[in-house]
């Protein structure tokens, strides 16, 4: 497996926001996290910071031998771990009252995976040419589109298309979505802030999966890249997990 991390402030930004995390476990396992935190001033950084660490403690030293249902509960009970621990500094500390995050993480082993997600953050899988979007977003707007009051296309210039309908650390209780997936040799997964995928299209983000003279970490660069050419409006976060083949990996 090989990983790739970028995450930059943007051009707009003051604070940047977001948080991530990703590498392979001693087990063998890859664990990847990505949030976005909102609250205003230092809250949203905070909100991140702290989703991203209460998960990474969470995965320490997590077992290779467990079933997909197992690592599913797994995931999900780190997450609602991050919640539990970001819903309770806002709630003793007035600086942070309402502070939150996004959040989508995978757990990945050599044949399958399992995606837990809350909010706008997003996972891509790729495979065999073909990139599909892999969580649905928590959003007001996408709420609307489901309903059919208002297009895709609309969805996208909508001027409250940031609204979150669901948010890590908002409230003492939270659902997460959890879904598993294949994966096989030649797959690449992006998890992404929203600071990506409002700037830069699936299109894009397919033609630079394609782009052979780009390495893993080229990709990276090449996607964050494009997002601040596109006016990096937002904090923009990315990590890419490669499934190598054999031969890759060999090198």
């Amino acid at each position: 497996m090989k990983i790739a991390f970028r995450s930059d402030i943007g051009r707009i930004r003051l604070v940047n926001e977001d948080r991530g995390y990703a590498e392979m476990t001693e087990t063998g396992i890859a664990v990847a996290i990505v949030a976005d935190g909102m609250g205003g001033h230092q809250a949203g950084d905070v909100a991140s910071q702290l989703a991203v660490e209460t998960f990474r403690e969470a995965m320490q030293g997590t077992s290779a031998e467990l079933s997909m249902d197992e690592r599913k509960m797994l995931i999900r009970q780190a997450i609602l771990q991050a919640n539990e621990v970001v819903f309770d500094m806002a709630s003793r500390n007035d600086q942070y009252h309402n502070m939150g995050t996004t959040v989508v993480a995978a757990l990945l082993q050599p044949d399958n995976g399992v995606i837990g997600h809350i909010g706008d953050s997003r996972a891509y899988k790729w495979r065999d040419g073909v990139l599909t979007q892999l969580t649905v977003d928590h959003t007001l707007v996408n709420e609307l589109v489901k309903s059919g009051q208002i297009s895709v296309e609309e969805a996208a210039r909508h001027p409250r298309r940031n609204v979150l309908t669901r948010a890590l650390g908002t409230d003492a209780d939270v659902e997460v979505d959890v879904k598993g997936l294949s994966w096989l040799p030649g797959d690449l997964l992006l998890l992404c802030s929203d600071g990506l995928t409002n700037m830069v299209t699936e299109q894009e983000i397919a033609e630079t999966i394609l782009q052979e003279e780009l390495d893993l970490e080229g990709k990276a660069d090449k996607l964050v890249e494009l997002a601040l050419l596109a006016g990096g409006d937002d904090n923009i976060t990315v990590v890419l997990l490669h499934h190598a083949e054999d031969t890759e990996q060999e090198e």
